[in-house]
């Protein structure tokens, strides 16, 4: 049986935080989907067609041909609709620090009444990407600084060249 989890979030843009929460779901689980929450009400930078590109290459990269065993989606429903859709019994959620924890926590018991059969995984991001956000490097981005030390390299000229601009719809 191929044990199959749901890597819910913006990903906007995906960072070397999202990818280090991923390289450890790939060691517990068979194939992990990353799927891309769309909401109208939130404001990004890249369309979701642009994520989806951005997660695909930076997947690619991954060492071992571990990428083969990653596929990309989107929803913009319920996050257990999506893992359900996707075959996936387990959510994987990335934790930085205690605030982190106690809205995942929440989260979690609430997706558990929503859909018990699946489960909820946390995983701890490694002290090197802790401090890494989407939204620190879409500011730092705006601001014109060096984002490569918290981004894949095929997403740093992507990023640089979208800093000025806003997403639209896909």
């Amino acid at each position: 049986m191929t044990r199959t989890a749901l890597y819910p979030g913006t990903f906007d843009p995906i960072t070397n935080g999202h990818l280090d929460i991923l390289a450890a779901a790939l060691t517990i689980c068979d194939r992990v989907v990353v799927a891309i929450g769309v909401h109208p009400t939130k404001q990004t930078m890249f369309t979701p067609g642009e994520r989806k590109a951005m997660i695909a290459d930076a997947v690619a990269a991954l060492p071992n041909g571990e990428g083969k065993r990653v596929a990309v989606s989107s929803f913009d429903g319920l996050t257990v609709t999506a893992a359900q859709e996707a075959g996936a019994t387990l959510l994987v959620r990335g934790l930085r620090n205690a605030a982190d924890f106690d809205y995942e926590m929440q989260m979690a018991s609430t997706n558990a009444v929503l859909a018990p059969e699946i489960k909820t995984v946390f995983l701890p991001a490694s002290p090197s990407t802790r401090h890494i956000t989407a939204t620190l490097v879409r500011q730092i981005a705006r601001m014109g600084g060096d984002v490569s030390p918290f981004v894949p390299p095929a997403i740093v000229a992507r990023l640089q060249a979208k800093a000025d601009r806003p997403a639209s719809s896909d």
